[in-house]
């Protein structure tokens, strides 16, 4: 008997034939079909993914505005309401907490939606700092479903549905409404490199509505898409993976997120931060593209000759672009597009070169 978490969809997993794997103490699908095939649906036309395991965190009252720019390194408090930001959460030494997504719902509340490793540590972290605030924190997750549909197609199939004009909604925006009947909190942020929305819903709305896009989906091909083909997807954008590009030893400027680090304001962390800017930085990410079809996974050394100069952070061979590619951290001398650096894998040298990121950029909405 497995004593994993189960999203409401669980038994719809199950019934369209979902290969099921424990993912951060969760039993969720890491593949309906090949995930190659997963992939390319979603790049080219549309998928359906279950993100229900995703944590939400609530943070209320007079100052929740105040108390959730504290906690990030970017700004909460210059959002409109119905606005979202994409931020770090940092401890002292500038190390991420978490990386996370905070809806500004009104003036008196915010929803920090956070990765589902790290939900406990990131609620007790919140809450372990509203001393001063006047806030309440709570843990909503159990109130959430949370569906994901990607792919460049989305918004047209969706809005034959939807009661709210998904057109109207900027990426990185909100809004509340319904879609087939029923009451979502809709937004464009994403994940895979592609446009697309979230619809976040009470879980046992889940099912009705996760069934009515894969049917008004059916003549395009829309299929479920696991945890497999989100992992590709996201590695080709370039999108940080809490474990491997983000932990609470690396900080926001190794990892390349300098555009998320608002220095001209107060949070945790920044003291650190404002070293590392005016100092500089020993390593930093970047992108690597690598000779033949060898795959650089996790933890891999990049070396040049004798010398160890980074490390692997994330590889695959990419099924967009055909090509071996990988993300590491590397040391300052060979940050350079087309520095050649080698990968020890398997206690075999193989060539690569530093190249522009991200690898991939898709139908995603920009900011601007």
């Amino acid at each position: 008997m497995s004593d994993s978490k189960r999203t409401p969809l669980y038994g719809e997993h199950l019934r369209l034939g979902g290969k099921m794997v424990d993912f951060a103490g969760w039993d969720m699908p890491l593949q309906f079909d090949s995930i190659i095939r997963e992939h390319n649906l979603v790049r080219n036309h549309a998928g359906l993914f279950d993100v229900s395991h995703m944590g939400e965190i609530e943070v209320e009252g007079r100052d929740a505005i105040a108390f959730s720019d504290y906690l990030v390194t970017n700004s909460v408090s210059t959002l409109k309401n119905g606005g979202i930001v994409y931020s770090p959460m940092c401890n002292e030494n500038g190390g991420v907490v978490d990386d996370v997504l905070v809806y500004r719902i009104s003036n008196r509340k915010t929803l920090f939606v956070v990765n589902a490793s790290n939900k406990d540590k990131d609620f007790n972290w919140i809450d372990s700092h509203v001393k001063g605030f006047e806030v309440s924190v709570r843990d909503v997750s159990d109130s959430y479903a949370q569906i994901a549909f990607q792919g460049p197609e989305v918004e047209e199939m969706l809005s034959d549905i939807s009661q709210i004009r998904l057109n109207e909604i900027p990426f990185y925006h909100f809004a509340v409404g319904r879609v087939n009947g029923i009451k979502v909190l809709v937004s464009r942020t994403g994940y895979t490199g592609e446009d697309g929305f979230e619809l976040y819903t009470e879980p046992e709305a889940a099912i009705p509505l996760w069934r009515k896009i894969l049917e008004i989906g059916a003549e395009r091909g829309v299929r479920p898409v696991g945890l497999g083909a989100r992992d590709t997807l996201r590695f080709e954008a370039c999108y940080m993976l809490y474990g491997n590009e983000l932990n609470d030893e690396t900080t926001p400027l190794e990892a390349g997120l300098k555009w998320t680090v608002k220095l001209d304001k107060e949070f945790i962390g920044r003291d650190r931060l404002l070293a590392q800017s005016e100092n500089g930085i020993e390593y930093r990410l970047k992108g690597l593209e690598i000779e033949g079809k060898a795959i650089a996974r996790h933890g891999y050394d990049v070396v040049d000759g004798d010398s160890k100069i980074g490390w692997i952070t994330s590889g695959i061979f990419s099924p967009t672009l055909g090509k071996s590619l990988a993300i590491a951290y590397l040391k300052k001398d060979y940050w350079k597009s087309d520095s050649k650096v080698q990968i020890l894998i398997r206690d075999k040298k193989v060539s690569a070169k530093v190249v522009k990121t991200p690898f991939y950029r898709g139908s995603v909405k920009s900011k601007a």
